[in-house]
């Protein structure tokens, strides 16, 4: 407690203090009391704040997760920009544009005021800007689900931007402007200005916001941020941008910018990975890359250092950011998700990076050290350390963007099993990961670490699923996880895959104890997309010496059971070739040469078996030798042989070398000669012989060969004792002889298989067999005539010509057979010249071919009756007079000579004679006998000549014509057919005569039979007397002139249908009543006519009108009606219609409703009612309102007394019901009415409600006047008279008062102005709030002062007085700083939307003193040179220099001096500066107005002394005599080179970097044509023992064209196999019109065995015509053509779990245990069955159709089966070989349960398949064929890599190389004598062009 004296009032009273009235300073409070405090935080809180928030973790220097802030809200700014997303990071670190800064500038949407003001208070998050903080924008809402969350929503709390700002730096400059409008914003925080406003007790979080317009950069006054210009200039082509300028850069912070910038660059391209590539990343392996949303965001990070080139760097461009790394290093990726509490989800990817040769793939961290490499130690047994080391697996992204402190080791699904898994271990060490979460998890708010990540997604409730093709999928996530790891590892490792386990060893030779067991041995393994398997021949590197050997097994260490992959184990060799090396070697696996061929060895090992047998000479010492590929007859002898044993020295030798051998290696040769078949090689001779020291090896003549096919004789080399034809893994010498044996001359012959039948006058051939003498099939040497001979025959015939087959062509019998059948002949066949050369032969001749016809009656003329029908007897006959019949033999009848004849037809194809016959012959109108012809003709055969009879027609007697007659009086009309008779309406018409005539025209009477066959349709009961007598039924005549009877007799028998009708037309009778009728509607308006017409109508007793009417009929009409005007009445005779018209209908005035009209004509009347409504509108009437005569008083701004109503009415006052019509509101332009819609519509009743309105108006009496028209005419309408009185409350004008005597100048301050506010009476307002009065100011431009540019905006002063209650002050306010025009006005804020404005003040702002020299615009730092040329020694050029006062406006016009130009160093000691031009120090220049024009260039002189590669000042000071105060001078920094020995350097670099570029080229081609050359020698190696396999051996020699002919021979080979006959079905198969449609079930199958195919195809007999199809629709479409006669499966009804499991073992075994010895060979009848194509379907189908049914041998062994399987199981149904069937109920017998014979099955059974040997051939051709394209490949590539290596070698590539070395060695002498690194000097001359463009 402090007393208040007069002293410390001042020090005590303050604002915001509460003081407390005591009596005593010690006096007790009564009661509590309250003080207010004031508690805002110290601005260290945003100052430090960074500080505190960015900290480096595991190494990491936070700077660039600081910068990462920044981007973030850029990021968030451009998020709804339509095209590039721009995001640049500029480091500006030249001193000679001012102080560091980094600029942080967007292209986003930009900052209102408002919203820039938002963004400075700190921890305003998105979510919390309400109230007072309330943004531009609307309340936050949650953008949309995005992959990866790739929704730039990352600008978040409020906190980050200032945090990293003064974490950078310690001020920022704000810089915004937003799209709608034309101001940039500014805002300026600083630690300077904190403490400043501290250090004067101001309020420190308050500030200006600045708003100026684009490009104006005249505030920035500060040299410390000179660069602000040239960043402000930029700002004048864009429409909305952000700029964060951070100056007072931290200096470690500048260093580690400068020093580590490819580091945060690449950990920036890290953090923002996935906004810059996608959803998918940086796939820089993918040749296609789709168009992404995210390709529009482009971050530019550019750094500028003095006198160096800068460094631009754009983050899409960096390739070394880790997950850049970690996606194109991984082969495979496993995508899930994460679903945590309500909305959290994450999703993740897992990426493997497999183990490739020789090394792991997982990329290394800068972060963390690099895995230690292996020693290439071959006694040392390592533990290799995993990929990832020590690494987590997971890296965390929320909302796209890194969060670089938070990782996530694993989860318990991923992690390594705690025991062996799917997949090794060490795959577990090979997986990275990224995962991606929402907005709905918590990170820091300076995003490095998560909150909770890790705890959430560890949570047992935490649901995973797996992603797959981009769907989500629920499935155990371990289970997948560890299935995809294993499938990684075998497909993308190229690790070694050891195979063909072959069990576990011990081994002694190892000295460790410890690593002697255990050891797993295989037999194959796969290394690098290689096999290495047992036997294989291999060479060894890194040894010595070198083995060569073949593979005896692989040694593995460690306990394993099968397959496995590992990187490494060890190879145990038997050393090559054995016969000289009976030695075993064990080496590393990594110790095999990989490149070697098996050429190479292959061919050190024949080196060193060069003394091993190698050849056979082969001598026929008696003749008959036996040649290569010789043909020889059946029985010809082979001579002896002689054989010697040559090694590859050509030398003789009888055992094998080697004094170690003893007798045991002695050789023999072993003869074989073996018969080739295509199904076996038969063994025919086998000998061996030995040698005896002084005799050969020798065999004797071979004379017993008679067997036709292909030989060889083989003679084999072998081992003495054991017989081996190999020797060391090696075969022993041998020798094919290939020759054919074939038939003799014919001695004999055999009639071979005729081709039936034999028909007269037919050639036919007859084949015949020729033999040998051993009776092999032969041909003929010499042209025969052949004898045949037959009794009852005249037989003609060819000779036999030499050719492959025998046969007698064109044999031809005559003769008579007697019978359509045939007859049977014996026929002699005779070949003179055989040693047996008759044979005799039976044969069945049948009749030849028709030749002629015969018909029947044979006589020429023929008598007919017309109508009927005729017989004729018809026969075919053939060239001998046989009747003869064929298929399709229609004997063909025409009748000529009138028209509609019919055409008689019959088929003799059976029998060769029939019946013709056909329908009646007619002819119409036939009066007399008619002569027709008949034309007798065979169909198809042309031979058969055409007979033709003659027929004469005779009229027929039948009835041929009806006749009706009427009697008219006496006399009878004829009424012809489809006549009309009109008769009177309801008469009858009687005396009807009917008569009947034939086609002679004579009357037939009519007799009761033929009455009975005559009807009418007008009555169902006939009179048949008066029918006799020829009299018709009477006709009633209809009673409606509209109705027409038609009238029909018929006459029908069994030889025509007559008919006669004729129709009743009705007419109408005399008159006798009148009918009225009104067209159109009956409403009839008061005062106006009837629209409608009324027609009157006169009609007979049957309402008919009566036609017969005149138009004096009129006066006879009279009209009557109460009320009705007949003045206009009308009444006129309408002609055409035979009716009255009546028109002019109206009604004097009278009350409305409806009334009568009566018409009455002659003695009869009619009545018609119409409606009178009321007229047409006329006059509005108001409805509910006073008397109008007085004016209607309101005060302005207020509402009328009641609502305007007004009623449309007609002209007598009656209310017309109009709607639509249009009624205005018509006033003057000063009466203003609210709401303003003045124009309104009547509704249904014609009234129309205006509403109540509000008036605006001046003082006075104002007229508003209703305005209406219908139908275009004006209706009377009413005016009301309103008096409008002042409101004393509404503000209408500002009052302004000032000094208006001093003039402005910039940087001052503004006289006091004084404001108030009138209303409507000119009285001042008073209680008004002072924040509803602002003064604005702005610049005028252009004279266009009117519209608001960078407005400026001031409060109103606090009140001094009392008396100013009523006014208000500005006082104090500053005079802008840059010079012009401004513009001043008041604004008083009537509402939120309204302003009302004083008139405009405009002031005119003049320059201050002057402070310093300035350019017009800053110059670029000049780089000059002392050159020759003048351009590279210019200075500047055309410069303008002004006088400018403290805020660079121009001044001093009135002073005039001089400028001096000099140069200075930054360094004092250095005394060595250039000089200008003519060795000069100084340059004086002229200053007139306050202006310096140097216009002439300011040079440098040639050859000017200075240090090279220096930065030197250009100092322009100014000499002002008429100023005391000496100014600041303008000082421009430049660079000086010496460039002497640059283009020298240059030079030699260029010429370097194209001879290294050539000789790269040329060794990079030759690298890629030496690796074709390999892969072209592997290919042809493993197809040549792919061949070996399938024994082809190819010859050393002409390959491709052994080649050629063994794949045509192959081919011959597969076509006579595919040509032999096997079963096949005949049921024709259903058209594949759809692919749907599989086919009929006999053609979906094949079955080899024939016994099972017919017992199958019978036990499925009723189902093999059904057609399958895939889905329903198909098969109701076959239903639907075939009209349900085709029986259809469809696939898609089946229901398949109840189908049988193809693998299930046969019903007596179960689980690998046998239950009894089934006897039989029971098989599934399933397994029988071969599938051509749609093998699943088909599986589908048969399982269906057969279930478990068994196939066995015979019906005991079915059923003692049976027996034995229903003890344990349910037996199914038992088909036997035989044909016998037991259901799977126990049934079998009878004809039901017996298969019939297959011939018997009509071809509807299952075809066999292609044999085996088919494919056999196929495989074998297709080896071929590829062998044949790998040996043409093979030798191009060898072609082409020795041409290209002939071209190194050349003396024109070895000069080049000569030039080149000469050349580096200059270099390296021009840069010792820069003095400078090969770095720098890379750096500082790269752009010499960008510096001396001269040069």
């Amino acid at each position: 407690r402090k007393e208040i004296t007069e002293d410390n009032f001042r020090e005590l009273v303050q604002d915001g203090v509460t003081l407390y009235v005591l009596q005593s300073v010690d006096q007790m409070l009564l009661s509590a009391t309250k003080e207010r405090i004031d508690f805002l935080p110290h601005y260290d809180t945003l100052v430090k704040s960074g500080m505190y928030e960015y900290y480096a973790s595991e190494g990491q220097n936070p700077l660039p997760f600081a910068l990462a802030e920044l981007i973030d809200n850029s990021l968030s700014a451009t998020s709804q920009n339509t095209g590039i997303r721009s995001i640049q990071i500029k480091l500006l670190f030249d001193d000679s544009q001012g102080k560091p800064a980094v600029a942080v500038i967007d292209n986003g949407s930009g900052m209102t005021s408002k919203q820039l003001n938002n963004w400075a208070v700190y921890r305003l998050s998105k979510f919390t800007r309400q109230g007072d903080f309330e943004s531009d924008h609307s309340g936050y809402v949650r953008p949309l689900p995005v992959p990866r969350s790739l929704n730039s929503d990352i600008s978040y709390f409020g906190v980050g931007g200032k945090q990293a700002v003064f974490f950078v730096g310690q001020s920022a400059r704000m810089i915004s402007k937003p799209a709608t409008s034309q101001d940039v914003h500014e805002l300026v925080l600083s630690k300077e200005d904190f403490e400043k406003k501290e250090k004067n007790k101001e309020a420190i979080y308050t500030g200006f916001i600045q708003n100026r317009k684009p490009s104006d950069s005249t505030h920035i006054t500060n040299d410390d941020e000179r660069f602000l210009h040239n960043l402000i200039s930029e700002e004048r082509d864009k429409k909305s941008f952000t700029a964060v300028v951070i100056t007072g850069v931290q200096p470690d912070h500048m260093q580690y910018l400068k020093n580590n910038f490819h580091l945060w660059t690449r950990q920036l391209a890290h953090i923002y990975h996935y906004y810059i590539h996608g959803p998918k990343g940086n796939e820089t392996n993918v040749v296609t890359k789709e168009i992404s949303p995210f390709n529009n965001i482009d971050i530019q990070i550019s750094m500028f250092e003095k006198g160096k080139v800068p460094k631009i760097v754009n983050l899409r461009e960096i390739k070394d950011d880790m997950q850049t790394l970690y996606i194109n290093t991984a082969a495979d990726s496993f995508e899930f998700k994460a679903h945590v509490e309500e909305e959290g989800i994450v999703e993740g990817i897992i990426r493997y990076h497999p183990f490739l040769y020789d090394k792991e793939t997982y990329p290394d961290d800068p972060s963390f050290p690099s895995r230690l490499s292996d020693d290439d130690d071959d006694d040392c047994f390592i533990v290799e350390k995993g990929a990832r080391g020590k690494r987590p697996i997971f890296e965390c992204f929320w909302n796209g963007r890194l969060i670089p402190y938070t990782t996530v080791e694993d989860f318990d699904w991923c992690a390594p099993p705690k025991k062996r898994g799917l997949a090794p271990m060490e795959c577990y060490n090979r997986i990275s990961g990224a995962l991606f979460t929402n907005d709905k998890f918590q990170v820091s708010t300076n995003k490095l670490t998560f909150m909770d990540l890790e705890l959430k997604l560890k949570d047992k409730n935490t649901l995973f699923t797996r992603i797959f093709n981009g769907q989500e999928q629920r499935m155990k996530i371990d289970r997948e996880f560890a299935l995809w790891l294993k499938d990684c590892h075998e497909k993308y490792d190229k690790q070694i895959k050891f195979t063909v386990f072959k069990g576990i060893t011990v081994r002694p030779d190892i000295p460790s104890k410890r690593m002697q067991s255990p050891w797993t041995m295989y037999a194959a393994i796969e290394w690098d997309g290689k096999t290495y398997k047992t036997g294989q021949l291999v060479k060894s590197v890194k040894t010595h010496p070198i083995l060569y050997g073949s593979i005896e097994k692989f040694y593995l260490y460690g306990d394993h059971d099968g397959d496995i992959f590992a990187t490494g184990g060890e190879v145990q060799i038997a050393l090559e070739p054995q016969a000289l090396y009976a030695e075993m070697k064990i080496i590393p696996i990594s110790k095999l040469d990989r490149t070697v061929s098996d050429k190479v060895v292959k061919k050190y090992i024949e080196d060193e078996m060069a003394r091993l047998p190698d050849r056979l000479s082969v001598t026929w010492p008696e003749g008959d030798e036996l040649l290569p590929n010789d043909t020889r007859f059946a029985g010809t002898p082979i001579g002896a042989l002689r054989i010697e044993i040559l090694n590859k020295k050509g030398e003789a030798m009888q055992k094998l070398p080697g004094t170690s051998h003893g007798g045991s290696k002695k050789l023999l040769v072993e003869l074989k000669v073996i018969l080739h078949s295509p199904t076996e090689n038969k063994e025919i001779i086998s000998h061996i012989s030995q040698h005896g020291g002084k005799w050969p090896y020798w065999f004797k003549k071979m004379e017993n060969l008679q067997k036709l096919g292909n030989y060889s004789l083989k003679l084999q080399v072998v081992l003495n004792e054991s017989n081996a034809d190999t020797y060391a893994g090696r075969p022993l010498p041998s020798k094919v002889f290939k020759f054919t044996i074939v038939e003799g001359k014919p001695d004999k012959f055999l009639v071979g298989l005729l081709e039936l039948p034999f028909r007269i006058g037919v050639p036919f051939s007859i084949p015949l067999e020729l033999q040998d003498e051993f009776g092999h099939a032969t041909h003929l040497t010499n042209r025969i005539r052949p004898i045949l001979e037959a009794s009852g025959l005249t037989l003609k015939h060819e000779d036999i010509p030499v050719a492959a087959k025998c046969v007698i062509k064109g044999v031809i019998a005559r003769g008579c057979v007697n019978s359509c059948q045939g007859k049977n002949f014996n026929l002699k066949i005779t070949l003179p010249g055989l040693k047996e050369d008759t044979q005799v032969i039976k044969i069945r001749l049948q009749p030849g071919p028709p030749r002629q016809l015969k018909v029947k009656p044979d006589s020429e003329i023929l008598k007919i009756e017309n109508g009927t029908a005729f017989p004729f007897q018809v026969e075919v006959l053939d060239e001998s007079g046989n009747i003869t019949a064929q298929p399709e033999l229609i004997v063909h009848c025409k009748f000529l000579g009138a028209s509609d004849l019919p055409v008689y037809s019959v088929d003799c194809s059976n029998g060769g004679t029939n019946i013709l016959t056909g329908p009646v012959i007619h002819v119409q109108n036939i009066k007399k006998d008619q002569i027709l012809k008949a034309r007798f003709e065979v169909l198809n055969c042309k031979d058969v000549l055409p007979v033709e009879k003659i027929i004469k027609l005779l009229p027929s007697s039948h009835v041929a014509r009806l006749q009706v007659l009427s009697m008219n009086g006496q006399k009878a009309l004829q009424i012809k057919h489809q006549d009309e008779v009109s008769c009177v309406a309801g008469q009858v018409m009687n005396k009807l005569i009917f008569q009947m005539y034939d086609e002679a025209e004579r009357e037939i009477p009519i007799t009761a039979a033929a009455a009975e066959k005559i009807k009418v349709n007008w009555t169902p009961q006939i009179d048949r007397e008066l029918l006799m007598q020829g009299l018709l039924p009477d006709v009633k005549v209809p009673t409606s002139v509209k109705d027409v009877r038609y009238c029909l007799i018929t006459y029908l028998d069994e030889h025509v249908s007559l008919e006669s009708a004729f129709t009743v037309r009705p007419v109408p009778d005399e008159p006798k009543h009148i009918k009225c009728k009104l067209k159109g509607s009956n409403i009839l308006q008061m005062g106006e006519e009837l629209q409608s017409e009324i027609d009157v109508m006169i009609t007979d007793q049957f309402g008919n009108q009566v036609q017969t009417m005149t138009s004096a009929c009129v006066n006879s009409l009279g009209v009557s009606g109460p009320g009705l005007d007949k003045s206009n009445l009308k009444i006129t005779w309408q002609e055409s219609t035979q009716t009255i018209k009546v028109k002019g209908i109206r009604y004097k005035p009278c009350l409305l409703g409806n009334k009568e009209l009566c018409f009455a004509w002659r003695e009869f009347s009619d009545f018609i009612r119409v409606n009178l409504v009321a007229g047409s509108p006329a006059k509005l009437q108001f409805v509910d309102w006073p008397e109008l005569e007085k004016p209607v008083a309101v005060i302005n701004g207020r509402e009328l007394q009641r609502p305007l109503i007004v009623q449309l009415c007609d002209q007598w006052g009656n209310p017309t019901p109009e709607p639509n019509v249009k009624i205005s509101l018509i006033k003057s332009n000063s009466l203003k009415l609210v709401p303003s819609n003045q124009q309104h519509r009547t509704d249904d009743t014609g009234r129309a409600n205006l509403g109540v309105f509000t008036i605006h108006a001046p003082r006075g009496e104002h007229i508003l006047q209703l305005k209406a028209s219908h139908n275009k005419s004006v209706l009377d309408c009413l005016v009301i008279t309103i008096n409008v009185l002042p409101d004393p409350e509404k503000p209408v004008r500002l009052n302004v008062k000032y000094d208006k005597s001093p003039s402005f100048p910039a940087g001052g301050t503004f006289p006091d102005f004084m404001v108030s506010v009138l209303s409507e009476d000119d009285t001042i307002i008073k209680n008004i709030n002072p924040a509803r009065i602002s003064m604005k100011m702005w610049g005028a431009q252009n004279s266009r002062i009117r519209t608001p540019i960078d407005v400026t905006t001031f409060s109103c002063s606090k009140v001094k007085d009392d008396k100013e209650d009523s006014f208000f002050f500005f006082r104090d306010k500053m005079v802008p700083e840059r010079v012009g025009t401004y513009v001043i006005q008041f604004t008083f804020a009537m509402d939120k939307t309204n302003m009302l404005n004083s008139e405009q003040i405009i002031v005119e702002v003049v320059p201050n003193d002057p402070v310093r020299l300035l350019p017009d615009s800053l110059p670029a730092t000049p780089a000059v040179s002392n050159v020759r040329a003048l351009t590279s020694r210019t200075l500047v050029k055309d410069l303008y220099l002004h006088l400018m006062d403290e805020y660079n406006n121009h001044t001093g016009l009135d002073l005039v001096g001089r400028v001096i130009a000099k140069i200075k160093s930054p360094n004092e000691e250095d005394i060595e500066l250039p000089q200008f031009q003519g060795k000069v120090n100084t340059v004086e220049f002229p200053l007139e107005c306050g202006s310096a024009e140097i216009v002439s260039n300011l040079v440098l002189a040639e050859d000017s002394p200075g240090r090279d590669s220096t930065e030197y000042i250009l100092v322009f000071e100014p000499h002002l005599p008429a100023l005391k105060k000496p100014l600041e001078p303008y000082c421009l920094s430049f660079m000086f080179y010496n460039v002497c020995m640059l283009i020298s350097k240059d030079q030699l670099s260029k010429s370097i970097d194209l001879y290294k570029k050539m000789f790269d080229t040329t060794n990079q081609l030759v690298a890629e044509m030496k690796c074709q050359v390999k892969e072209a020698e592997a290919r042809e190696a493993v197809l040549k023992n792919e061949l070996k396999k399938h024994q082809i051996e190819l010859p050393q020699t002409n390959i491709l064209q052994y080649v050629d002919s063994l794949i045509k021979k192959k081919m011959l080979e597969q076509e006579g196999v595919m040509k032999q006959p096997r079963r096949t079905c005949t049921l024709p198969n259903y058209p594949k019109g759809n692919q749907d449609i599989l086919g009929k079930i006999a053609h979906l199958a094949q079955i080899e065995d024939n016994e099972a195919a017919k017992v199958i195809s019978w036990h499925l007999a009723s189902d093999m015509d059904c057609v399958v199809t895939l889905t329903t629709e198909a098969a109701r479409s076959i239903f639907d053509e075939t009209q349900g006669r085709q029986q259809v499966l469809p696939l898609d009804s089946i229901y398949k779990k109840t189908l049988p499991d193809w693998s299930r073992p046969l019903p007596h075994l179960k689980n690998g245990r046998t239950f009894f010895r089934p006897i039989g060979n029971p098989v599934f009848a399933r397994d029988l069955l071969t599938f051509p194509d749609n093998i699943e379907y088909c599986q589908t189908v048969f399982g269906m159709l057969l279930g478990d049914t068994i196939i066995i041998d015979n019906l005991d062994a079915a059923n003692h089966y049976r027996k034995e399987v229903v003890k344990i199981t349910h037996c199914p149904t038992l088909l036997t070989r035989e044909g016998d069937r037991i259901r799977s109920n126990g049934k079998f017998g009878g004809l039901q349960n017996k298969a019939p014979p297959m011939d018997k099955l009509r071809g509807m059974v299952f075809g066999a398949p292609m044999p085996k040997l088919y494919s056999t051939f196929s495989g074998q051709i297709d080896l071929l064929q590829q062998y044949r394209a790998a040996v043409i490949k093979l030798e191009n590539v060898n072609k082409d890599l020795d041409l290209h290596l002939q071209s190194l070698n050349t003396p024109e590539m070895q000069k080049k190389k000569q030039e080149l070395a000469e050349q580096e060695k200059s270099l390296k002498i021009v840069k010792q004598k820069l003095g400078m690194t090969p770095a720098l000097s890379d750096k500082v001359f790269s752009d010499s062009n960008h510096y001396f463009p001269i040069i």
